[in-house]
């Protein structure tokens, strides 16, 4: 809502945001963590009771119950700015980006995502930082009885997904927050997310996912994708298919909304692998960012980086002669973190996570794999969700695995571990497969499998963990990383 978009930012200058929450020093260590078990114990609870949900991987194509309960509640997502970011892969990392930029420029940020890696809160963010499980209690608890309200209304209850939706919604209202960056779950135009009208609209690659939802029609998928760009917005466009272009493109001349596309108005003009990361020059739609230092890997990511550098200059009204503070930007992109992307938890052999869960995602990976890193031996563990393309997967990493050995995530939805290992099998063959019936197991073996010589360990030696999100989360947790 342009009114309620401060003049000064359209300029593109830092400027101070409003108070940040009270300084954690100024409260007793003992008393905040005593705190926070009990916030985690009351957490389990309200996630027992969303469970008994429609879970996220059952959609109905209405957003009747979400806009009831955001009526009820006021219209939160109304009160800020939102950019709305769609798409089949990338989606989480571009929101991360934005997120960062964003703050950088002094904004104060709420950020949705989804799915978790590891705790539900990771979904709902603030400053960067998820919100605490007593946050997330208290938000939950003050808007369940306009939840039930809804559930009573008639026709099926709010699914879990669309509550998430609603409390995030009046998370970033309460605040407050001067941007929100809003990631949907599945699709685009009947997400629960797409109630909140984004003056940015950006749209990642747009692949073949979700075929039991969504269908195997690139057009009907890029159609649902195009649903988040509405009229008077700026489109933001990662390079796509012909198909998929052709669709976006017509959503955006339908509603009149301005369009900035990649390899077009802003592109990657420059990439140098560098230790830790790639160093960047990106042509924004203000101008050229050079020494661009982005802490990640894969010429994918450098992909993510322009497009979230667009949508912010989109945002804050950035064109021919105007461009955002060099200097904020390299220091937001040097900040960057995404969890469970190509994520490095161990050195000696090096153990990598990555959540790559379609073919689209783990040709990506395999090509990083294969242009940044030089193992002399990787062995992949992988676990697959049994509504994903395990057999695409695999055959994208085939070339770059010297062994792979499957196993089963924790999830009610993993693929079962015999069908996995047939599917292994007939594309590894038997000499390179190795089938272990729990996560930590299958770890273990992997590394000892890279570690394995006649004479002394191997250098060079890799395991790569991937196949889900849930896979990778699992994995954080294994190796004692905290949630973020």
């Amino acid at each position: 809502m342009e009114e309620e978009y401060p003049a000064e930012l359209s300029s593109g200058d830092n400027f101070v945001a409003g108070p940040l929450p009270d300084d954690p020093a100024d409260v007793d260590p003992v008393d905040l963590e005593e705190t926070e078990r009990q916030a985690r114990q009351e957490l389990l609870k309200v996630e027992a009771e969303l469970n008994t949900r429609w879970p996220e991987t059952k959609i109905e194509p209405s957003l009747d119950r979400i806009r009831a309960l955001a009526t009820v509640l006021g219209d939160p997502q109304k009160s800020y700015p939102v950019l709305h970011v769609a798409g089949t892969n990338g989606k989480g990392s571009t929101v991360r980006m934005i997120d960062a930029l964003l703050t950088r420029m002094g904004l104060r940020v709420g950020r949705y995502t989804s799915p978790h890696l590891q705790l539900v809160t990771e979904r709902i963010a603030l400053d960067g930082v998820p919100i605490p499980a007593s946050k997330y209690v208290d938000i939950y608890h003050d808007i369940a009885p306009y939840i039930a309200m809804v559930d009573g209304a008639g026709g099926p209850p709010m699914s879990k997904f669309e509550v998430l939706t609603g409390m995030a919604f009046a998370a970033f209202a309460d605040a407050p927050v001067e941007a929100a960056v809003i990631e949907t779950g599945m699709g685009g135009r009947w997400d629960a997310t797409n109630i909140a009208d984004g003056q940015v609209a950006v749209i990642t690659p747009v692949g073949i996912d979700h075929v039991e939802y969504l269908g195997g029609d690139l057009a009907g998928i890029a159609g649902e994708k195009a649903g988040i760009i509405k009229p008077g917005s700026v489109a933001v466009l990662a390079e796509q298919d012909p198909v998929a272009q052709r669709v976006l493109l017509e959503q955006v001349v339908e509603v009149d909304a301005t369009v900035a596309r990649a390899g077009s108005e802003f592109a990657v003009l420059r990439r140098e692998i560098a230790v830790g990361g790639q160093l960047l020059t990106l042509q924004g739609l203000g101008g050229i960012y050079d020494e661009i230092f982005l802490p990640l890997h894969g010429a994918h990511q450098a992909q993510n980086a322009v497009l979230a550098l667009a949508a912010v200059e989109a945002f804050f009204g950035a064109g021919k002669d105007r461009q955002l503070v060099i200097e904020a930007v390299r220091e937001a992109f040097a900040e960057v973190q995404t969890p469970g992307r190509l994520e490095r938890v161990r050195a000696a052999p090096t153990v990598l996570i990555d959540a790559a869960h379609n073919p689209h995602g783990a040709r990506a990976l395999a090509a990083t794999i294969s242009e940044e890193f030089a193992f002399r031996r990787l062995a992949a563990v992988v676990s697959v969700m049994g509504d994903k393309d395990a057999r695409g997967i695999l055959e994208a990493l085939e070339p770059v695995v010297s062994e792979i050995v499957v196993t089963r995530n924790n999830s009610e939805r993993a693929m079962p571990l015999d069908e996995l290992n047939d599917l292994a099998l007939s594309i590894f063959g038997e000499d390179r497969v190795v089938a272990e019936p729990s996560l930590d197991a299958a770890i273990e073996t992997a590394v000892a499998l890279v570690e394995e010589t006649d004479d002394e360990p191997l250098a060079g030696g890799g395991v790569l963990v991937t196949g889900s999100v849930v896979t990778a989360g699992e994995a954080r947790t294994l190796f004692g990383k905290e949630p973020a």
